[in-house]
Order: structure tokens, then sequence, then C-alpha cells
């Protein structure tokens, strides 16, 4: 009898003891809003983007450019040479859209770049998070800008300024839109 007193006392504490975790969220959106190193890595992304967007849009124009001439002399042209043009005009269609994919495609240098720009932001966010998570003791820190829906998030939960915090950033220095999202969110609760 003792045993089993003891047994089931042993599973209510672990079970008691398990569901005192405790747990947290973080606005990784508010948080790289609040970073200027991710501020100027957009817009250098930006500004590689508009630049490539311009170089392919050129090329197209040629494309288009090639066309309406071919089109307008065609009924001149011998048929050999009419060949070589729609040769020479598909052939700058593929090189432009060659040239779109490999800025824009998958895996292509706008990828690439945001790689070499953001993903080391993102590494130290990440650690950051994870470094208060042990230190805090949180057995779980859920991240409310992504796809995760939150019915109800207190805002003593929130660890997004204690992250910025841990990375030396002070929120509300890079722009304000940050500073309204944030009073936003504590004007729901």
């Amino acid at each position: 009898m003792k045993r089993i007193i003891l047994i089931l006392s042993f599973a209510f504490f672990c079970a008691f003891s398990y569901s005192q975790q405790k747990y947290a969220f973080v606005d990784t959106e508010y948080i790289l809003e609040n970073i200027p190193d991710y501020a100027a890595a957009q817009d250098k992304l930006d500004a590689y983007s508009i630049e490539w967007q311009k170089e392919i849009e050129a090329k197209f124009k040629e494309v288009d450019s090639l066309y309406k001439k071919f089109q307008t002399e065609s009924v001149l042209l011998p048929e050999d040479i009419k060949k070589k043009r729609e040769d020479g005009i598909i052939a700058k269609e593929k090189e432009a859209k060659a040239l779109q994919k490999q800025r824009f495609g998958k895996d292509g240098d706008l990828y690439k770049k945001r790689q070499e720009l953001v993903k080391p932001i993102q590494d130290k966010v990440y650690n950051a998070v994870e470094e208060i998570a042990t230190e805090g003791g949180y057995g779980i820190i859920f991240d409310k800008s992504g796809s995760l829906t939150m019915l109800y998030a207190s805002s003593k939960l929130d660890k997004s300024d204690d992250v910025l915090d841990k990375l030396g950033y002070k929120p509300g220095t890079v722009n304000d839109k940050s500073k309204d999202k944030k009073n936003k969110d504590k004007d729901k609760e």
C-alpha cells in the first residue's frame, strides 16, 4: 500500500512539475526591424533586385524591339534571312529568360545574396533566443510573426526586447513602424 501511494505521489509530482513548464514568445519580425544591420542588408538586397530587374527589362525590351523590326521588314526579306533573324530573336529571348532565372530563380543570385547578407543576422537572433530560453528556463519560445496563430499572448511573456538587448540593440532605434506595431500588440491585450 505504501508503495502504491509512493508511486502515485511520484507520478503526480512529475506530472505537476512537467505542467509548470515556462513558455514565452518572440516576434522575429519586430526584432529584425530593430536591428540596423538587417535594415542595411534589406536595402542592399532591394538595390541588387532593382539593378537586376532593370538589366532583365532591358534584355526583354531589346527582344521586343528586334521582333517589331522583324515584323515590319519580314515582307521584304528572303526566307533564309527571315529564318536567321527569327533564330536570333529566339536566342535573345532565351538569353533574357536565362538571366531572369539566374538572378531571381530558385538558388539564384538574389537567394545567394540573401543568404550572404541576412542569414548571419538571423543566426545571431536564433542564438540569442536560445540563450534566453536556456537562462530563463523556458521550455518553448514561440515566434508569433510566422504562421503561428495565437489567440492570446500576455505582453509579460514577450521576450523580443530581451533578444534585442542580448544582441546589443535598442528597440525603436531603426524606424517607428516597430514601435507602432508593438503598441498595437499591447493594445489588443
